[in-house]
């Protein structure tokens, strides 16, 4: 692989509808159905005042984004470095996308923004060259 192979200036934007079923699917797979994530009622009483979404279930979007601009072979090596910034509630549309940093072929800074524009996930994205 050259490096001009990733250089492309912006990954595929990938957007996905975080609902309760969506949620609930997730824990179904993981096994993990802390009550933030799957009970409304316990939920409600947090600091958090309502049900969350699992943060790798929204991580995903930026492994979806990658692979819709390079196709698979491209996450063989890929390192990922993020912070979570902000919860994702039940019925937020989170969508992920990345822009290459200037000068650097195969990092991009990479966010998953909300509806309202809002980071809840950056960091950033280096793939093997």
């Amino acid at each position: 692989m050259t490096m001009s192979r990733y250089a492309r200036p912006e990954l595929e934007r990938v957007s996905k509808v975080v609902d309760r079923a969506a949620i609930r699917l997730y824990a179904e797979i993981t096994d993990d159905f802390n009550p933030i994530h799957v009970d409304p009622d316990f939920a409600a009483t947090t600091p958090m005042r309502g049900i969350i979404a699992h943060g790798m279930l929204s991580l995903n979007l930026i492994w979806q984004s990658l692979r819709a601009t390079y196709g698979a072979q491209a996450q063989e090596g890929a390192k990922l470095d993020v912070r979570f910034t902000r919860p994702v509630r039940e019925d937020d549309t989170v969508s992920a996308h990345g822009r290459l940093r200037e000068g650097d072929a195969g990092i991009y800074d990479v966010t998953i923004e909300n509806q309202r524009g809002e980071p809840v996930i950056s960091g950033t994205l280096t793939l093997s060259v």
